[in-house]
C-alpha cells in the first residue's frame, strides 16, 4: 500500500455561545483537516485544532506544515508504518504539535479501516465508554446557574467551571453551583493558569464544602515550582494542562511531583502515538490521566475517545467542544447519553464527513 495523494482545507465553525476563560473570549474555531488516500483505495482522515495561546500555531501555520512538510515526506510512503512516518517528521513538526496530531489521526483512522477495525478497539480497547464534564466558561454568577441547571438537566452528572480572573467570584460561584445541582453531580474547576499561589490556596479553602472533584492549572506553566507549591498545600487533586505540552514534559511533572493529574490533549502532544507514551509515564509515576480538548470538532473529539477508551490510567474525560460547534463536518463520529460518551464503532474513527 502506498500514499497517492494528501488534502488539507480548513474549516471555520462558529460557536453556539462564545466563552470566556482567564485569557481570552473565543467565539469562533478553525480546524485544519487532512486525508490520506492510497492506491487500494483505503483512506483516513484527521483533523488539526491549533491555538496560538496553547500550542504556538495559527491555521495558516498547520497548512504550511502539512502542505509543504507532510505531503512531499509521505506521498509514495507505506501508511502502515505509522511509527517511521511519525518519526521521521517529528523533528520538523516539533513546533506545530496539532499539525503532527491530524496526520497521527489520518494514520491512525487509515489502519482502522484496512483492519475492519474501530481504533479504540485496535489500541486495547480497555472500556466501551467514558463519562465526559461539561465545561461552563466564566459567566456572571446567575447564568453560571442557569448553564449548570440546564446541562444537569440534559443528563450530564460532571461540571467543569473556568475561573482564574477573580478568586472570590470563582468561589462564589462554585458554590453555589454546588446549592444548585445538589451533592450528586461532580464540580471541577480549571484556573487556566490564572491564579497565584496565593489565590490558588484561598480557592481550595473557600470551596473545601463544595467537594470540589479536581483543580486544573491553578497557576502560569513558566513558573512549576508555583505548581509544585499548591500541589503540597492542598488537598484537592491538582492537574497539569498547559504545563503539559510534551514526552519530556510529562517526565518532569513526574519526576519533580508537580502535580497529582496531568490532562493529555492530542493537539498538545501530537497525536496518539506521544499520547500513549505520556499516559505510561503517567501510570509509571502513579499519576491519574484525564483526556481534554481544545476547540475540535467531532473528529478530534472521537480521537481523544478512542485513546481514551483504550487505556485502563486514562479515568477522566473534557470531550465535549464539537457540543459548542456550528457546522462541524464529522457530526456524529461520537455520541453522548446522559454524559456519556460512546464511540461510533465504525471502522477506524467511525468518521463521514459531510
Amino acid at each position: 500500500m502506498k500514499i497517492t495523494r494528501i488534502e488539507v482545507w480548513p474549516v471555520t465553525m462558529r460557536l453556539l455561545e462564545p466563552y470566556r476563560i482567564a485569557y481570552e473570549v473565543i467565539e469562533s474555531a478553525t480546524n485544519v483537516f487532512l486525508r490520506i488516500e492510497t492506491d487500494e483505495g483505503i483512506g483516513g482522515i484527521g483533523c488539526a485544532a491549533p491555538d496560538e495561546q496553547i500550542t504556538g500555531e495559527t491555521p495558516d501555520d498547520v497548512l504550511s506544515a502539512l502542505g509543504d512538510v507532510v505531503e512531499p515526506a509521505v506521498l509514495g510512503a507505506d501508511p502502515l508504518r505509522s511509527a517511521c512516518l511519525l518519526e521521521m517528521l517529528r523533528p520538523q513538526l516539533k513546533q506545530r504539535p496539532s499539525a503532527m496530531a491530524a496526520l497521527d489521526m489520518a494514520l491512525h483512522d487509515l489502519l482502522g479501516h484496512k483492519s475492519g477495525l474501530p481504533v479504540w478497539k485496535l489500541l486495547g480497547g480497555y472500556r466501551d465508554s467514558i463519562m465526559t464534564s461539561i465545561t461552563i466558561g466564566i459567566l456572571p454568577e446567575q447564568e453560571t446557574l442557569e448553564q449548570a441547571l440546564g446541562w444537569v438537566q440534559q443528563g450530564f452528572r460532571s461540571l467543569k467551571l473556568k475561573g482564574g480572573v477573580d478568586v472570590e467570584s470563582d468561589i462564589a460561584r462554585l458554590m453555589r453551583v454546588r446549592e444548585a445541582v445538589g451533592p450528586d453531580i461532580e464540580l471541577r474547576f480549571d484556573a487556566n493558569q490564572g491564579f497565584t499561589l496565593e489565590q490558588a490556596v484561598r480557592f481550595v479553602e473557600g470551596t473545601r464544602d463544595a467537594g470540589v472533584e479536581l483543580f486544573e492549572q491553578p497557576t502560569p506553566k513558566a513558573d512549576p515550582a508555583v505548581l509544585a507549591s499548591v500541589t503540597r498545600q492542598v488537598h484537592l487533586p491538582v492537574m497539569a494542562d498547559e504545563s503539559l505540552m510534551t514526552l519530556r514534559d510529562a517526565f518532569h511533572l513526574a519526576k519533580d511531583e508537580l502535580a497529582d493529574m496531568v490532562n493529555v490533549k492530542l493537539m498538545k502532544v501530537g497525536g496518539i502515538a506521544e499520547a500513549l507514551h505520556i499516559n505510561s509515564v503517567a501510570r509509571a509515576a502513579g499519576l491519574e490521566v484525564m483526556v481534554g480538548c481544545m476547540d475540535e470538532s467531532c473528529l478530534g473529539i472521537a480521537a481523544g475517545l478512542h485513546f481514551a477508551l483504550a487505556r485502563p490510567n486514562v479515568q477522566y474525560a473534557d470531550l465535549d467542544s464539537h457540543l459548542a460547534l456550528e457546522g462541524d463536518p464529522c457530526a456524529g463520529a461520537v455520541r453522548i447519553v446522559d454524559g456519556i460518551l460512546y464511540p461510533n464503532d465504525a471502522p477506524g474513527f467511525g468518521v463521514t464527513l459531510d
